[in-house]
């Protein structure tokens, strides 16, 4: 039988040995050379191991710069684009343009139409202002005539102050049609009343004769249609 007792005593007087394989002494914190190895083959595995790390930190120096290169690019191509020094673009971007130009066109043409009837209402809108205005002085003008016809204007500051109102809304655009303009002028029916027909030896037939109202215009729009008394000729 095999005597397996003598084999473990003998297993048990090996010596046992083990190895150190730490690249830097604990000691004296230098780099140790390796069983084998010469010492200038340690030293320049040591470089080796140096400038690969310095080789990882450029190539990550040369990372940064590159993509700093391609951010810089891309913005000269849209610093480019901009100012229309780019190359031609696609067709179906040449398209979109020009539909966007005939969107811009008929936006601005829109936008001159509505400024157009914008002015053109503010203007009528004025128009009728100012004729409302001047219809509800049409009775004050009435008895300033009256009174001047008394005698009442003939001087002193109340007569100075019916002449400055007169010219006031003369300026309005206020035209006057009384007896001194209108005798003797043919009748127009679209801006007098004709109150009296009756023959006249001086008058031609179809003109005015007298003035019982006096009428007012501005530009072309009858304020009120002056009454008056139209010839009808020799008789």
């Amino acid at each position: 039988m095999p005597n397996h007792g003598n084999e473990e005593d003998r297993e048990r007087e090996e010596p046992v040995s083990f190895q150190d394989k730490r690249r830097i002494d604990p000691m004296t914190g230098k780099v140790r050379e390796p069983a084998g190895q010469p010492a200038g083959e340690a030293e320049e595995q040591a470089n080796t191991d140096h400038d690969a790390g310095s080789g990882a930190a450029d190539a990550d120096g040369d990372a940064l710069s590159q993509a700093e290169q391609i951010l810089n690019s891309v913005a000269d191509a849209s610093d480019e684009g901009v100012t229309g020094a780019q190359d031609p673009e696609p067709a179906s971007a040449t398209a979109r343009e020009e539909e966007l130009r005939n969107d811009l066109l008929r936006v601005q043409a829109e936008f001159v139409n509505y400024k157009r009837r914008v002015d053109r209402d503010r203007d009528v809108s004025k128009d009728n202002a100012i004729q409302s205005v001047l219809t509800a002085l049409l009775p004050v003008l009435d008895d300033l005539d009256a009174a001047r016809a008394a005698g009442d204007l003939a001087e002193g500051p109340f007569a100075a102050i019916a002449t400055k109102f007169n010219s006031v809304l003369t300026g309005f655009g206020l035209e006057r049609q009384d007896q001194d303009s209108l005798v003797g002028q043919p009748f127009d029916p679209t801006r007098h009343e004709a109150m009296l027909r009756q023959p006249s030896q001086e008058i031609p037939e179809e003109h005015v004769v007298q003035v019982f109202r006096n009428g007012y215009l501005r530009g072309e729009r009858v304020l009120r249609a002056a009454q008056v008394m139209v010839s009808a000729g020799e008789g």
